[in-house]
């Protein structure tokens, strides 16, 4: 939905002057379309790089850490942990890496975006 309203918000004037200057549908895409939608395609990276991290219904649903903690993952360990053993100190240690692990992998997606990702109004 996000992406469709991105592409929508594209001015016709851009493609119109693609053509003018002799680009195809192929070259319109990547000249034009690609680096107007960049800044959506930047926020669904983040958002689904932090949902990543947070999954937690699939995997306890399913298998519950797995046989032999096989499919474990950092939110259903940490519900675990808390909730079913009544470690909140350990819990709340593995809420906090959580968080240092999410806001690391962020940091890295922002300090690349100044590369790809355009914003209209920047000037560089």
């Amino acid at each position: 939905m996000l992406l469709l309203s991105a592409m929508n918000g594209i001015p016709r004037e851009l493609y119109e002057a693609a053509e003018i200057d002799g680009a195809g549908a192929w070259r319109q895409f990547w000249s034009v379309t690609f680096p107007q939608i960049t800044p959506v395609i930047f926020f669904n990276l983040i958002m689904g790089l932090i949902g990543s991290f947070q999954i937690f219904s699939q995997v306890y649903i399913l298998t519950a850490g797995g046989p032999d903690n096989a499919s474990q993952m950092m939110v259903p360990l940490l519900f675990r942990e808390a909730f079913s053993f009544y470690h909140f100190g350990y819990a709340s240690a593995v809420a906090w890496l959580l968080f240092l692990v999410i806001m690391a992998f962020t940091l890295i997606a922002f300090r690349t975006s100044r590369s790809w990702v355009f914003y209209e109004q920047e000037v560089r």
